[in-house]
């Protein structure tokens, strides 16, 4: 039935349901958060899905860097609010209008929905949806509703996801169908680490078997970079951060040298693309400092607000180098998610390296730790 043939009440929104996620009840909690527990675990109810909204129920969700700023204060959002925002799923139900999915159907969330219809739509990737980073700033949906509340209370949206829960409803916008064959946990690194890292390497640096390139920063996001670059057959890959342990996961890996930052500066590593991955304004100037004459620095990290590096202009002048800010890997999801979906596929992007760890979503504050901590890679909570 079409949506214009559906009866009237079709667009309300359906039942509320109970629901059990991670809750952020206050943010810059001291450290260890396995102490201080900033994150309850609790239930909440969830209001069906509105019209161009899909029900969910959540399989797998990664703990990220994104989360992890939000709890430690570098990226203020409202609270109380459901962290998670790189996940995957199964349809449950969908809303009026929404036509193209089907209960049961294995999908992406992305965390930034993009609205079609503004100027930065109309860039191709590079400029993140004006509408979409509007509704995630203020913990909506893209239309503007919230379907999360605890006692009457609203409960925030993470970045139009909200994944570390047993259900999620998002909007139509926020999704990307996968095949079946891709499992939860690889499905949910697809819609974060896989397209901020491998996307601006192929989005922003446009990186080719040609392609000299060095990954500063080896976490989720920046190994997904290292792992895009290996499997497009870069002529040399450079694995560049200040833990020993992901220096050795990246040579066994492939990567052609491993580094720590002080001696790929020493030993005057020169790459045609350097993706900046680590967020750290010394870490910017590590990666300024590798660009070959006329490459291009790609930096995708999310330094705290106000951080500042230094760097020198003349090089930038002198060398034709090039500065490039990449959010979510430049990428459409509709797009690049199926790239890199089919890549997987083919054995060419072993995503299953990324999963340093499996939790259940009870020790999402342990989580968190580990990961401010750098012990982990990819923690996937699965449900």
């Amino acid at each position: 039935m079409s949506a214009s043939a559906r009866p009237p009440q079709a667009a309300a929104v359906h039942s509320a349901r109970t629901v059990r996620g991670a809750v952020l009840e206050s943010i810059g909690a001291a450290r260890p958060y396995a102490d201080s527990r900033p994150i309850a675990v609790r239930e909440l109810d969830l209001e069906g899905p509105g019209p161009g909204e899909v029900l969910l129920k959540i399989e797998a969700a990664g703990i990220c860097h994104s989360d992890l700023s939000v709890v430690d204060g570098n990226r203020p959002r409202p609270v109380p609010m459901l962290l998670g925002h790189e996940a995957a799923g199964l349809v449950v139900e969908c809303g009026d209008g929404v036509d193209d999915l089907e209960p049961g159907q294995r999908v992406v969330l992305t965390f930034l929905p993009r609205c079609g219809e503004c100027r930065e739509c109309r860039t191709e990737g590079r400029l993140p949806c004006s509408r979409g980073s509007q509704s995630n700033a203020a913990g909506t949906l893209l239309s503007g509703a919230t379907r999360l509340s605890s006692e009457g209370t609203p409960v925030a949206h993470h970045l139009g996801v909200s994944g570390f829960a047993t259900h999620a409803v998002v909007d139509r916008r926020s999704l990307v169908p996968l095949g079946s064959d891709v499992p939860p946990e690889i499905a949910a690194l697809l819609g974060c680490a896989v397209l901020t890292g491998g996307g601006a390497l192929l989005n922003a640096g446009r990186a080719t078997a040609e392609t000299s390139v060095a990954v500063v920063g080896l976490g989720g996001v920046g190994m997904a970079g290292l792992l895009t670059a290996l499997a497009i057959g870069c002529r040399q890959v450079v694995a560049v951060d200040a833990a020993p342990r992901k220096l050795e996961l990246a040579a066994a890996w492939g990567a052609h040298e491993c580094l720590e930052p002080a001696e790929a500066e020493e030993r005057g590593v020169q790459a045609d693309l350097v993706l900046e991955a680590a967020g750290h304004p010394r870490a910017f100037e590590t990666a300024y400092r590798l660009v070959a004459a006329g490459g291009t620095l790609v930096t995708v990290g999310l330094p705290a607000p106000g951080a500042l590096s230094e760097i020198e202009p003349l090089a930038l002048t002198a060398g034709a180098r090039s500065v490039v800010g990449s959010y979510l890997g430049s990428a459409v999801p509709d797009r690049d998610i199926p790239v890199f979906e089919q890549m997987w596929r083919d054995g060419r992007l072993p995503l299953e390296r990324l999963v340093s760890g499996r939790i259940g979503l009870d020790q999402v504050n342990e989580g968190m730790d580990a990961l401010a901590d750098g012990t982990a890679l990819r923690q996937v909570i699965v449900f």
